[in-house]
């Protein structure tokens, strides 16, 4: 058993003066490892890199189509996005076909990182609402299962069909017993599993098959729909929507806090999960893009592979200082 490894280093000038360290594995299509960095059966977070496993029973209950959601909700649902018009108008239409509204919510609210939401919120004195949390989309598909469901207001709590049906759909995609969670950004339960258990997971919606069964159909339905509307996953400027657009093939990518990633890449049938153990998002964008490169997906010349794998580092006057680059064990 080892731990975290090198993966990233920024140099300045012939110096590597910082390193990332992290951990990483690449599932095959029965859930079998296929390459790994460092310890596979290290316990992990996932953050936001599991919305995908949150989202399952949206379909998988037939919420989904009961309230006629289209890919673009389905992609909202595994989103972390920017608060940008795009995603906070569809969101807050979401919730009205619901006949809910913000309150109702129970993500919290937090300026958005879309720049010009931003500045329009500062210029009109008004505070931000709940839509505008990176999370609302996966709040907007819990209301959704909860009102199918007929269940209780406070899908939140772990006792909650809401959570008790994400917690059965992560321990059976993972093939692990959670042995525990922790509470997210967002005020929603974050279950423990492995590196190990996350690639497997992303493994099986690599593999997905429309129409083979309810749980297959859903994972294909959601896959379909991140990599149909990758604006609407992440936003503009961030990594997850510049690579996924960059990708030489189908790929969905989805980034979680503390430096999470996970990559699902049917043509190939793989499933990838990747934490750097500092929690530096800039060292997980850099590793997950050279992974991209090192199994074809990303073709390592194209200007967003460039501006998160080898990228170079701009001081104020223009002058190029240093590198963000992988360790050559991951390319």
């Amino acid at each position: 058993m080892t731990g975290p490894v090198p993966m990233v280093g920024i140099s300045r000038g012939p110096l590597v003066e910082s390193a990332h360290l992290g951990q990483a594995v690449i599932c095959g299509p029965g859930g079998e490892i296929v390459e790994a960095w460092g310890d596979p059966d290290a316990q992990v977070l996932p953050r936001s890199s599991c919305k995908m496993l949150q989202a399952l029973p949206l379909v998988e209950t037939g919420a989904a189509d009961r309230f006629g959601l289209t890919p673009e909700h389905l992609a909202l649902a595994c989103a972390s996005h920017n608060g940008a018009a795009i995603h906070t108008e569809r969101v807050n239409a979401w919730l009205a076909d619901l006949g809910l509204g913000d309150d109702d919510f129970r993500c919290g609210a937090h300026m958005p990182k879309d720049s010009e939401a931003h500045k329009a919120l500062l210029c009109s004195g008004a505070e931000p609402c709940q839509a505008h949390n990176n999370c609302s989309g996966k709040h907007a598909g819990f209301l959704s299962v909860t009102r199918h469901l007929g269940a209780g207001p406070e899908y939140l709590e772990m006792d909650h069909p809401v959570q008790r049906a994400i917690l059965a759909a992560t321990e059976e995609l993972t093939g692990l017993a959670s042995p525990g969670y922790g509470i997210d950004g967002c005020s929603a339960p974050n279950h423990i599993t492995t590196l190990h258990g996350m690639a497997r997971a992303m493994a099986f919606f690599a593999t997905a098959a429309d129409g083979a069964d309810a749980r297959q159909d859903a994972a294909a339905r959601l896959w379909q729909a991140m990599v149909a509307h990758p604006d609407l996953v992440a936003g503009e400027r961030r990594a997850c929507t510049e690579l996924m657009r960059a990708c030489t093939e189908p790929v969905a990518l989805k980034t979680g806090a503390e430096a999470f990633y996970v990559a699902i890449i049917p043509g190939r049938g793989l499933g990838v999960a990747l934490k750097i153990a500092d929690g530096a998002t800039r060292a997980a964008e850099c590793a997950i893009a050279a992974l991209l490169i090192r199994l074809g997906a990303l073709d390592a010349d194209h200007p967003a592979a460039r501006k998160y794998c080898n990228a170079p580092i701009v001081n104020w006057r223009g002058m190029e200082t240093g590198r963000i680059a992988p360790e050559p064990a991951l390319l």
